[in-house]
Order: structure tokens, then sequence, then C-alpha cells
């Protein structure tokens, strides 16, 4: 039986496009942005980043020197979460109504500018009982660690968790780890693949007497 239900985050919970992002940069710098992948990738930062091995200030600096500009604070903020889209995959109900029945614990290779950001951008985040996010855990999907992170966030064994990722690499990790795992596709698809489970997020119905007539 399924006690806790672990979701990603971005694409999964949030879209997200990196074009995006890149193009807001571009504009801060004489650096085009097709090619600001490219620069970014050769330095290494982000996925150290991810895995809170360097702090935001630091990162946001480094970033700026590899692109040869001096970049704002916050100016660089507003465009490094400039990916986020401004609808979302999971609606809040169902996140209320599966933390009502199940632990709910939100699993994402992240970093502490875009949770800060989504933290206060998305509701959906209120439903969650716990967090277990890369660049705090030190630890990015596929690691066994992160997934051991989660299983203890969830509070039972492996086998009693369902997880869900855009990223097959991350879900057969999670099933490696004893996990019952799928990729995310669409919102029908996961709520197909959750009541196949008997899992239920729908309002429990009200016990009170009906006093309207």
């Amino acid at each position: 039986m399924l006690k806790a239900i672990l979701f990603d985050l971005g694409r999964v919970i949030v879209p997200f496009d990196f074009t995006r992002g890149y193009q807001a940069l571009a504009a801060l710098c004489h650096v085009p942005a097709a090619h600001i992948p490219a620069c970014l990738r050769a330095t290494g930062l982000v996925p150290r980043f991810e895995a809170g091995l360097i702090e935001a200030p630091d990162f946001v600096a480094q970033v700026a020197a590899a692109l040869g500009a001096h970049l704002d604070y916050d100016q660089f903020n507003a465009s490094w979460n400039a990916i986020f889209f401004d609808e979302t995959y999971i609606p809040v109900e169902m996140l209320e109504g599966l933390r009502r029945r199940y632990r709910t614990v939100l699993l994402s290779n992240t970093n502490s500018l875009h949770f800060e950001q989504l933290r206060h951008k998305l509701p959906q985040l209120r439903h969650f009982d716990r967090f277990v996010l890369s660049y705090e855990v030190k630890a990015l999907k596929p690691s066994p660690r992160i997934y051991a992170a989660a299983v203890e966030a969830a509070g039972c064994r492996p086998e009693e968790c369902f997880f869900t990722d855009d990223i097959e690499a991350n879900v057969a990790a999670a099933r490696d780890f004893g996990i019952d795992a799928v990729r995310f596709e669409s919102l029908e698809q996961i709520q197909r693949e959750l009541t196949d489970r008997g899992v239920s997020w729908e309002p429990v119905p009200s016990t009170a007497p009906d006093t309207s007539s």
C-alpha cells in the first residue's frame, strides 16, 4: 500500500523553458542567447550550484564573469527565473487532496534562486509535507543519496512511495532504489497511474447533517 506521493518540480508541477532565461540574460550582456548554453556548460557552474557546492552570490558573480558582463544581482535573478511559465501541470486541488491521505514530498534537482522564486509563486508548494532539494541534500538525481533522503522524508519504505519525474533516467534510478516510479507525460496520464494504484485525491464527503431544508 502506498503511503507517500513524491513529485518532481520542473516539467511536472511547473513547465519551464531555458531559452527564455538565455534570452533574458542576453539582454544584459554581449553574448547572443544561442551561445549562452555553451558558455555555461564550459564552466560547470550550474550542476555545482544545484548540488549546493556554490552559494548564490558566488554563482552570479562567476556566471557574470563567464559572460563578460557586469550583472546586477537582482537583474540576474529576474533573468534566471524567467524560464518558468505561469501555468502549472498539477492543480492545487489535487495536491491538497493527496496530502489529506498521504505524505507528500517534493523531490527536485534545483537551486536556491529558482526554488525561492517558486516557493512564493506556486500555491502548490504549500501542500507538500517536505521538500527534498538537491542543493540542500548536496546530491543530484539520479544519485541514490537523494532518493535515500526522499524516502527518509516520506517516513516509510521505498516500496510504499510513488514518484513521478519527467526524466527517464531519474525514474529508472528511483525504481532501482525500490520506489514505484513512472515518467511524467501529462496530468491525465499521472492521474490514471495513481488511480490504477488505488490512490484518491477527491474531497472527503462531509458527514455533517444537511440543515438547508
